[in-house]
């Protein structure tokens, strides 16, 4: 969720094609079908939000998330709490599970209103080793609760940022969407509700490309309050504010039914 001057490097699918449409067999998967969080696949980040000068203070609270009915609520609260007027959560699979190449998505219902910023995006394995940006940040979903209607989908590396780049559509913060990342060595494609929107390759990259090296990457929810992309919350930000996620599923090309669709072809 970090932000920098950015510069775009290439919107939409213009070299190769786009491979969402082969078939695909899942690998991980989180349902949210239980009654509490599943804690063999996610941790908690507790703490003040102290990235990009954010305002919440992230609890593992059931006031600030818990699952019900199918369904993860992440919940936003105006409320004094650990030196915050904000409360929220955040949680991630590092340690526990994390993903090199293949489609990365999630349904999502997403908050609305100034201040509001919640999340769908990875990090590599390698951050605490060479730190942010040179683990490389994949972004699959932020939305700027200010513009309702735009989510911004980019990648984050040593020498580029693209957050510029977005998908215009009203009602995300009414009905469920769908927000994947397509992840191969030459390229990122990025979808919501199956439709390619933008495609970012290796070539375009300046020779800085960190998601081609083997490293994996562990998933990252959270709904942030403030800070400097989306800034502060005003008296028009209504609280709670909820983030609701119905699954997150990643899947891996199965390459023998390709194989064996092409000899038949």
């Amino acid at each position: 969720m970090a932000k920098s001057i950015a510069y775009l490097l290439l919107i939409g699918a213009v070299a190769l094609p786009s491979i969402m449409a082969e078939r695909w067999v899942q690998v991980w998967s989180d349902e949210f079908n239980g009654n509490q969080l599943d804690m063999s696949k996610w941790s908690y980040e507790t703490g003040p939000g102290n990235n990009n000068h954010e305002l919440e203070y992230n609890t593992d609270r059931s006031q600030n998330s818990w699952v019900s009915d199918g369904f993860l609520h992440i919940q936003a609260l105006r409320e004094d709490y650990g030196g915050r007027q904000y409360t929220s959560a955040r949680m991630n699979t590092n340690g526990k599970y994390s993903v090199l190449y293949g489609k990365i998505e999630m349904r999502a219902k997403l908050p609305f209103g100034q201040g509001m910023w919640p999340a769908f995006w990875l990090l590599g394995d390698n951050l605490n080793q060479v730190g942010w940006p040179a683990c490389g940040e994949i972004d699959i979903m932020e939305l700027i609760g200010k513009d309702p209607n735009n989510v911004h989908s980019s990648l984050h590396a040593p020498s580029y940022d693209t957050t510029q780049n977005y998908w215009h559509q009203e009602g995300f913060a009414n009905d469920f969407h769908t927000y994947a990342a397509n992840w191969q060595p030459d390229r990122i494609e990025f979808y919501v509700d199956g439709q390619l929107f933008q495609t970012y390759y290796k070539t375009q990259s300046g020779g800085h490309w960190p998601f081609d090296q083997g490293q994996k990457f562990f998933i990252i929810l959270n709904l942030a309050v403030g800070g400097d992309w989306p800034g502060n919350p005003d008296g028009s930000t209504q609280f709670p504010q909820q983030y609701v996620i119905d699954y997150v599923r990643v899947s891996e090309i199965d390459w023998s039914a390709e194989k064996e669709t092409q000899f038949l072809q």
